[in-house]
């Protein structure tokens, strides 16, 4: 079955830096495009990050465009999100996705000011 194994959150301080890793099994990893997701409390999940199946091509909301980086290694079956510069605005639980229906448990990113 379809698995979307997300890690690499925690506690950061303005300005700071993490990388998330989505770890996928259950289905052909590398025929899928990827993404990043996240939802902060009290609003709905939002499309943060978007890259396809060779990953030759990405796609980023504005409002972290410049700030994080969305990759993928094929061979592992995993997806990454480096964030840089890190504001308070990021604090959410982020998700990767990728077959329609199914997500992981996410993994929580809070920044601190």
């Amino acid at each position: 079955q379809v698995q979307l194994v997300e890690s690499g959150g925690g506690l950061v301080q303005l300005g700071g830096s993490l990388r998330l890793s989505c770890a996928a099994s259950g289905f052909t990893f590398s025929n899928y495009a990827m993404s990043w997701y996240r939802r902060a409390p009290g609003k709905e999940r939002e499309v943060v990050a978007f890259i396809t199946s060779t990953g030759g091509r990405t796609n980023y909301a504005d409002s972290v465009k410049g700030r994080f980086t969305i990759s993928r290694d094929n061979a592992k079956s995993t997806v990454y999100l480096q964030m840089n510069n890190l504001k308070p605005e990021d604090t959410a639980v982020y998700y990767c996705g990728g077959p329609v229906g199914y997500w992981g448990q996410g993994t929580q990113v809070t920044v601190s000011s």
